[in-house]
C-alpha cells in the first residue's frame, strides 16, 4: 500500500499473514481506502466446508476518520462460467454516520469466576448500516384456542449487514483481541458522529 503509517503497514502485514491471495486483497483494500489514514482494521480469514469442497473467505474491515470499509474475497471452483478456479473481491464503503448499530457479543467460560480483562472465548461482531435487513415473520394468533380466524403475521426486522464470529480456539487469541479493539474503535467513531 502506498501510505507508510504504522497502521497501514500493520494492515498489509495482517493481509499477508492471512495467506489468502494477499496481492489481490491488498490491492482491493488500498483502492477503497484511497489516501485516508487508517484508524483501525481487522483481517478475518475463514475456512468453510461446502459439500465436498473446502472454501476459504477473507473479510477485511477498515476504519478511517470518515468511513467504514468492508472487503470480502471468496474463492470459487471452476464452473460453467469459468474453466479455471477464480476469486471474487468486493469492497463497500460506508460513511461513519450511516452506521446504526455495533453489537459485540462475548462468550466467556466460567462466568462466576470471571476476572475483568480476561479474553473472551468467542466474540461475535455485528454491524448494521441499513443495506441489508432480515425480516422474521410468524403467524399472529389471538388468545382464544378455538379461534380459526386469520390474524395475519407478526414479526421483527433486524439490521444485519455484517456479522463476524471469531473464536480463540479457531482464530487464535490475537484475532479475538483485534476484534475487540476494532469494535471499540468503531463504536467510538459512531459516538463521535452522533454529537
Amino acid at each position: 500500500m502506498a501510505k507508510t503509517s504504522t497502521t497501514t503497514q500493520g494492515l498489509r502485514a495482517a493481509i499477508e499473514r492471512s495467506g489468502y491471495y494477499p496481492a489481490l486483497v491488498a490491492e482491493a483494500v488500498e483502492a477503497a481506502v484511497g489516501g485516508e489514514p487508517i484508524r483501525s482494521y481487522l483481517v478475518h480469514q475463514e475456512t468453510t466446508f461446502d459439500q465436498n469442497e473446502v472454501r476459504r473467505h477473507v473479510t477485511v474491515l477498515v476504519l478511517t476518520d470518515n468511513r467504514f470499509i468492508v472487503s470480502h474475497t471468496d474463492e470459487q471452483a471452476a464452473d460453467t462460467t469459468s474453466p479455471t478456479p477464480y476469486a471474487t473481491t468486493s469492497t463497500e464503503s460506508v460513511k461513519i454516520g450511516r452506521i446504526s448499530s455495533v453489537v459485540l457479543s462475548r462468550v466467556v467460560a466460567n462466568p462466576e469466576s470471571y476476572t475483568p480483562g480476561t479474553l473472551p472465548r468467542e466474540v461475535v461482531l455485528t454491524i448494521g448500516w441499513g443495506a441489508v435487513s432480515r425480516i422474521d415473520l410468524e403467524p399472529a394468533a389471538c388468545g382464544d384456542p378455538n379461534c380459526e380466524a386469520d390474524h395475519g403475521y407478526t414479526g421483527s426486522s433486524t439490521a444485519d449487514d455484517l456479522s463476524l464470529r471469531v473464536s480463540e480456539a479457531g482464530d487464535g487469541p490475537e484475532t479475538v483481541r483485534q476484534t475487540l479493539a476494532f469494535a471499540q474503535a468503531l463504536s467510538e467513531a459512531t459516538a463521535d458522529t452522533a454529537r
